[in-house]
C-alpha cells in the first residue's frame, strides 16, 4: 500500500509538472502567439516578438503581464501589439512600476492611483514628463554608485519611458492616425513612377517629402528591427521599419515584410482577427521559406518562454524543503522519498532549461551573471541529490531546496535587467574557455556554497532543536568535509584556468583584479579549512562555523566585486543588490555566532558534546 501511493504521489506530481509545460493557446480570436513567433534583431542578438515583449515589462514593472484598464489580464505579446499598433489603448495600461514616495510626489501621484500601489499608466505620467526628464538629467551627472536613491529611481524610470517610446516607434508613427491610410497612398504613388522618370510633384511629391521624415524618425528612434535580411546576408543587414520604407522611397521597392506589417498594424487597430490572421500567416510562411533556421530557433524560445521551467523549478524546491523539513519531525521514511522525488524533478526541469538556453545560444552554460546564477544552483542541487542517494536521511533534499530556490531567486532578480541571452562582450566571445575556465569556477561556487549550507544545517540543527541524531550529525560532518575537498579542487583549476584565459586576452596571466582576488580567496579559504581539520584545530562545530563563512567568501567574489565598478571583471554594477548582499553576510555571521551555543541535541550532550 505504502509502495503504491508513493507511486501513484509521484505520478501526479509528474502530471501537474506536465500541465505547466503545455503550449499557450491563443486567448481569442487573433493569433497573438503565432505573431509571438516572428522574429526581430534587437541589441545584436535575433529574437522572437514574444521575448521581446517579456523583457520589456521585467525591466518597466518586474513581471510578465498586464493588467487593462478594464481589469482584464492581458498576455505579454498582447501588450506589444497594443504598443506597436493600438498606442493610445496602451497608454491607458497601467505598466510602470513607481514605489519611491519622492517620484510618485514629483509626477503629483499617489499610491491609490496606482493598480496594487505601485504601477501606473503613461497617461498618468505625462502631465509630470518634464520635470521626470529634468531630475534625471541631474542624476546622470553623478556617478551610479554615488546616486542617492531617489536618483537611481529617477533614471530607472526615465529609462523604462524611453524603452515604452522607442517600442511605440516600431512600426507605425503613434502621432498620424492616418498612418496606414498615407502608407496606402506611398504605396500606389511608387507603383506609378516610371524608373528614370522625374519624381512626383504636388500634393503627391509633398506626401512622399513628409513620409520621408516620418519613416527616419521611425528609423532612428525605434527599437526593433523587424525587417530581414536578404537571404544569405548578414544578421546585421536586418531593417527597421523606418529604414525599410525610406529604401522604398529611394529604390521604388516595397519590401514584402514591410507591407506585411502595416497590413498586421490595420487589422490590430481596426479590430479585424481574420485579416490579422491571414497577415500573420503570410509572414510566417515568407520567413519560414527564407530563415527556416532563424525561425525554428524563435519557436523553441516562445515554449521555453511559456513553459517558465524555472519558475516550476522554484514551487518545487520550496515543496522539496518543506517536505524533507516535516520528514525529520514524523513520516520520515516516505516524506523523505517523496521530497527526493520533488527536488528531483525541480532538479530535472532546471536542466532542461539550462540545455534548451544552451542550444538557443550556442553556448556553453555560463555566459553571464544570470546564467552563473542558474548553474551554481544546479551544481549544487546535483551534489545534494548524490548526498541523499548515499545518506538518504533528508539533509541532500533540505540543502538542495534551499539552494536551488534561492539561486533561482537571485537569476529572477538578475532578469529584471533586461535580455538574459544577451551579445557577449568580445573578451568573452570564446566557447572554449567558456566551457572550460568559467564552468570550472562555477562549480566551484557551487560546491563552496554547498558546504556552507550544510554547515548551516548542522549549527541550526545542534543549537537550536533536539532533532540532531549522533549518525545524522557525523554524516553532516563527513559531507562538509568532502564537499570542501571538492570545492577546493574545483576553485584552484578554475583559477589556474582564468589566468591562462588572462594571458591570452590581456597578455599577463595575474593582474590583481579584484575578480581575480576573489577567486584566490575561496581556494584560500578551503585551504584553511582543510588544514585547520587535518591539524587539530577544529573538529565537528569548527568545521560547520568554518564552512558557513565559506559562504560570505563566495557571496563576495560572486557579486561582491561587480559592486566595486572597478577591474576588468566588474561586468555589471549592481547597486541594489548591495543591500541583500548586507543582509546575507549578516544572516551567515548570526549563524557562527550560533556555534558558540551549547549543544541542546541529546545525541551530542551523551556523546559529551563537541571540541570546537
Amino acid at each position: 500500500m505504502k509502495r503504491h501511493s508513493f507511486t501513484l504521489a509521484v505520478l501526479a506530481l509528474l502530471v501537474a509538472v506536465g500541465i505547466t509545460l503545455r503550449p499557450a493557446r491563443n486567448p481569442g480570436e487573433y493569433d497573438v502567439n503565432g505573431f509571438g513567433r516572428l522574429p526581430t534583431l534587437v541589441n545584436g542578438r535575433l529574437k522572437p516578438l514574444d521575448t521581446v515583449a517579456r523583457t520589456s515589462l521585467l525591466m518597466m514593472q518586474g513581471r510578465q503581464r498586464v493588467v487593462t484598464p478594464a481589469g482584464r489580464s492581458q498576455p505579454p505579446i498582447e501588450w506589444l501589439l497594443d504598443m506597436l499598433f493600438r498606442p493610445a489603448e496602451a497608454d491607458r495600461s497601467q505598466t510602470f512600476e513607481i514605489v519611491h514616495p519622492d517620484v510618485l510626489a514629483l509626477l503629483n501621484l499617489t499610491p491609490e492611483q496606482g493598480a496594487g500601489g505601485k504601477r501606473f499608466s503613461m497617461e498618468q505620467l505625462l502631465p509630470g514628463m518634464r520635470e521626470l526628464d529634468r531630475q534625471a538629467r541631474l542624476a546622470d551627472g553623478a556617478e551610479s554608485a554615488s546616486r542617492t536613491t531617489f536618483q537611481q529611481a529617477v533614471t530607472k524610470l526615465r529609462d523604462a519611458v524611453v524603452l515604452y517610446q522607442r517600442l511605440q516607434s516600431c512600426a507605425a508613427a503613434a502621432d498620424l492616425p492616418d498612418f496606414y491610410d498615407r502608407l496606402d497612398q506611398v504605396a500606389k504613388s511608387l507603383a506609378t513612377l516610371t524608373p528614370g522618370a522625374p519624381g512626383h510633384g504636388g500634393s503627391e511629391g509633398k506626401l512622399l517629402l513628409e513620409m520621408a521624415t516620418v519613416f527616419n524618425t521611425l528609423d532612428s528612434f525605434g527599437y526593433l528591427r523587424l525587417i530581414p535580411a536578404e537571404p544569405g546576408q548578414e544578421t546585421t543587414a536586418w531593417k527597421s521599419v523606418g529604414a525599410a520604407w525610406t529604401s522604398t522611397l529611394a529604390d521604388g521597392k516595397v519590401s514584402p515584410s514591410a507591407l506585411a506589417y502595416a497590413q498586421l498594424g490595420r487589422a490590430w487597430s481596426g479590430r479585424q482577427p481574420e485579416a490579422f490572421n491571414a497577415a500573420v500567416a503570410a509572414q510566417r510562411a515568407r520567413m519560414e521559406r527564407d530563415f527556416p533556421a532563424v525561425m525554428r530557433r524563435s519557436a523553441v524560445e516562445v515554449s521555453f518562454n511559456t513553459a517558465e521551467p524555472f519558475y516550476t523549478s522554484s514551487i518545487l524546491y520550496v515543496l522539496g524543503f518543506l517536505l524533507a523539513l516535516t520528514s525529520w519531525l514524523r513520516w520520515s521514511g516516505p516524506l523523505s522519498r517523496f521530497s527526493f522525488a520533488v527536488v528531483a524533478c525541480a532538479f530535472v526541469l532546471a536542466t532542461a532549461g539550462i540545455v534548451t538556453r544552451m542550444w538557443l545560444e550556442s553556448r556553453p552554460p555560463v555566459t553571464n551573471l544570470y546564467s552563473s546564477a542558474l548553474f551554481v544552483g544546479w551544481g549544487a542541487v546535483a551534489l545534494c541529490l548524490i548526498l541523499e542517494r548515499i545518506y538518504r536521511n533528508g539533509v541532500g533534499s533540505v540543502a538542495g531546496g534551499v539552494v536551488g530556490f534561492s539561486t533561482l531567486l537571485i537569476a529572477h532578480h538578475l532578469a529584471l535587467g533586461g535580455d538574459t541571452m544577451e551579445m557577449m562582450r568580445a573578451v568573452l566571445d570564446s566557447n572554449f574557455w567558456l566551457a572550460t575556465h568559467v564552468v570550472t569556477i562555477a562549480v566551484g561556487y557551487s560546491a563552496t556554497f554547498l558546504a556552507g549550507f550544510l554547515g548551516v544545517i548542522y549549527l541550526l540543527r545542534s543549537r537550536l532543536t533536539r532533532s540532531l541524531d549522533k549518525t545524522t550529525a557525523n554524516a553532516l560532518i563527513r559531507m562538509i568535509y568532502g564537499i570542501v575537498c571538492f570545492a577546493t579542487l574545483f576553485s584552484f583549476v578554475g583559477t589556474i584556468l582564468g589566468g591562462i584565459w588572462a594571458d591570452q586576452s590581456w597578455g599577463r596571466f595575474w593582474g590583481w583584479d579584484p575578480k581575480e582576488n576573489g577567486a584566490l580567496l575561496i581556494v584560500m579559504w578551503n585551504s584553511i579549512l582543510l588544514h585547520a581539520r587535518w591539524g587539530g584545530y577544529v573538529r565537528d562545530r569548527g568545521l560547520a562555523a568554518l564552512a558557513v563563512f565559506g559562504n560570505i567568501v563566495t557571496a563576495w567574489s560572486w557579486f561582491g566585486v561587480n559592486m566595486l565598478g572597478v577591474g576588468l571583471h566588474s561586468y555589471g554594477f549592481m547597486d541594489a543588490a548591495f543591500w541583500w548582499l548586507v543582509g546575507f553576510v549578516i544572516s551567515q555571521l548570526l549563524v557562527i555566532i550560533v556555534a558558540g551555543l551549547p549543544a541542546r541535541s541529546p545525541a551530542l550532550i551523551e556523546h559529551g558534546g563537541e571540541t570546537a
